[in-house]
């Protein structure tokens, strides 16, 4: 199927979601890679462990989300928080899902699906890949892009773009566009007048996690190719909307530099390494060769450099290809400034970023902060709350207005990667920043964190209106044990199986302490509506990435649909305000991994009825 995506996938009508499903039309990388015998070697041994404990744990958690008091639980229909009583006696629920994955990982076998080229084995891959990945929009279109054309079909384009015309990367014919035309995609909503401006990233998240979450979530295979149906980002109609795919190969990595004085020693290669082969990866997602090891980055013939999730960040945020690692800082060396600094600027709009993993990753910190280091956390959090960082030290960034997100409770006692200035604490948001902004110690921020005893949700949507009413700035800081919010499952509950990470297990509290994605969106909400000049707000649905790292696909559909609740509760907030001639939601990812559905008719008997 070799249609013209950039002419196909035109935008929907507006109509109402239940009049009809959304055509299928044609239209995700980070870190390190191990090598596969060694990466295969590892996971055998954490199996041996696993598979140890396997009988136990499967025994002991029968029903998810059950607790001993009063706990949350999210119902797949719905973004309604409702109250589940563990200790009623309920007949114990089968986990078709949660079972498949066990049964996956501990026999390294299974008919629907496995992680890397290699099919004869369950997990052989736990990294990013070159896959392109899945853009939608509301309340604008791709037309920009597609009145200009795909980039890779542009010789003189892609050498601005990667310093070079990448080796096997024009393509005459190409049906994508690159992940630095999202960035575009946000200027040409501000300059359309749209005065709130929302960027909801499914971190981690290509075609087939898409439609991996899509097929469980309907219990059914209802495409094989295209947009697809199943998740409210996809059947979403009820404003122009629109979809089509990105290449997010990076410009190079293997960079050097010195956190301390925040310079770039060696951006890496001499030239760059970026770049996508269609014939080798693919035009569409659906068309892919998942056998072969191009997409891995691992291709001698054909090495195209993988993204991790700072440079994608960058590219989405500040419009430029870059060097793995790098947060806003260019190939030479230079700091670039996103789009959210500049909206902030220019036309006094607010600034949110929530995410359900710490609030100083790469994804978060690239929508605002400066750093030649990706790992240099604490100082990346002081950019993004207004305080002097190593990157700012004598005129600090303005900061968000608000910040929502995990990394609660992670303390330790060094880290190499964050220079001479690191102190010990929580590496993530230290405690003395943390204390110097909070409005009760002088500063400038209402702050909301986890608290023994008290409900997440409760005390999070308490302080954030408190905040909407005094107009003062707002952190909101939870998270568990990882520093991440805990992991959602594909059944919306919390007990997540063995995986090729080890397991992880929550106890009440946890789970009544903290609230979720859908939860720190809705406070987001709250406080931003107040701006009279509009807004711009990014969400991550960060956990999709940590699942996929894991091999995890019973974790991973599980974030898929929290994010995609995040979706629906922005888009009702959009429709209350009846907002959308004035709002435009982007939902992507920053890269892909390499989960392949094997048998999808299998994978669907995994699903809900």
């Amino acid at each position: 199927m070799h249609g013209d995506l950039l002419a196909a996938a035109r935008p929907l009508a507006a109509r109402p979601l239940a009049a009809r499903p959304l055509a299928a039309r044609p239209p995700l990388p980070h870190g390190r890679f191990m090598n596969i015998r060694l990466a295969s070697w590892l996971i055998c041994v954490v199996l041996l462990f696993a598979n140890h404990q396997a009988s136990s744990q499967d025994s002991a958690v029968a029903t998810k989300g059950t607790t001993s008091k009063t706990a949350r639980s999210i119902t797949p229909e719905t973004t309604e928080t409702t109250e589940t009583d563990a200790l009623s006696n309920h007949t114990p629920l089968i986990d078709k899902m949660r079972d498949a994955q066990s049964d996956a990982i501990r026999n390294q076998k299974a008919v629907w699906g496995h992680w890397g080229h290699l099919p004869e084995t369950f997990s052989t891959w736990i990294n990013h890949s070159n896959r392109l990945i899945p853009v939608y929009t509301f309340g604008m279109t791709l037309d920009p892009l597609r009145d200009q054309g795909s980039i890779y079909t542009d010789p003189k384009r892609l050498e601005e773009l990667y310093g070079t015309v990448p080796d096997h990367t024009l393509n005459e014919a190409a049906p994508y566009f690159d992940q630095t035309d999202v960035y575009r995609l946000q200027v040409a909503a501000s300059e359309a007048g749209k005065k709130n401006i929302i960027v909801l990233i499914f971190d981690g998240m290509d075609w087939q996690t898409t439609r991996a979450a899509a097929i469980y979530s309907t219990g059914k295979v209802a495409y094989t190719s295209g947009r697809g149906t199943g998740l409210a980002i996809q059947d979403y109609d009820r404003t122009a909307t629109d979809f089509g795919l990105v290449c997010t190969s990076p410009l190079r990595s293997g960079a050097k530099f010195d956190v301390n004085s925040q310079i770039l020693l060696s951006s890496g290669e001499k030239k760059s390494t970026g770049g996508y082969d269609v014939q080798r990866g693919g035009a569409y997602p659906w068309e892919e060769q998942s056998r072969r090891d191009y997409l891995l980055g691992v291709d001698r013939q054909r090495p195209h450099t993988v993204t991790d999730s700072a440079a994608s960040a960058t590219s989405l945020f500040s419009g430029i290809k870059t060097y793995n690692g790098s947060i806003n800082v260019s190939f030479d060396g230079t700091k670039v400034e996103p789009i959210a600094r500049k909206l902030q600027k220019e036309k006094g709009y607010r600034i949110g970023v929530v995410t359900s993993v710490p609030v100083s990753h790469a994804t978060p910190g690239g929508a605002y902060a400066n750093n030649v280091s990706r790992g240099d956390y604490q100082d990346i959090a002081r950019d993004m709350v207004g305080l002097p960082s190593s990157s700012h030290r004598k005129n600090p960034l303005p900061g968000v207005d608000v910040l929502i997100g995990a990394g609660w409770g992670e303390g330790t006692g060094k880290d190499g990667g964050q220079g001479e200035n690191f102190a010990k604490g929580n590496k993530y948001f230290h405690e003395e920043d943390l204390r110097k902004v909070d409005i009760e110690n002088g500063g400038r921020y209402i702050v909301s964190k986890r608290q023994e005893g008290k409900a997440g949700r409760d005390s999070l949507l308490q302080d954030a209106r408190r905040a909407a009413q005094s107009g003062d700035r707002f952190i909101g800081y939870y998270g568990t044990k990882g520093g991440h919010l805990p992991f959602q499952t594909a059944d919306g509950n919390f007990n997540p199986t063995f995986d090729v990470k080890g397991t992880e297990t929550y106890d009440e509290a946890t789970i009544y302490e903290n609230p979720t994605l859908v939860d720190m969106t809705e406070a987001a909400l709250t406080i931003l509506e107040k701006s009279p000049n509009g807004f711009y707000l990014v969400v991550e649905a960060g956990d999709i990435d940590w699942a996929n790292h894991a091999n995890n696909i019973d974790n991973s559909i599980g974030a898929v649909r929290c994010g995609d609740k995040a979706f629906k509760q922005i888009v009702r907030w959009v429709e209350e305000k009846q907002a959308w001639d004035e709002t435009a939601v982007i939902v992507t990812a920053d890269h892909g991994h390499f989960f392949v559905i094997d048998d999808a008719d299998e994978l669907a008997k995994l699903g809900s009825p």
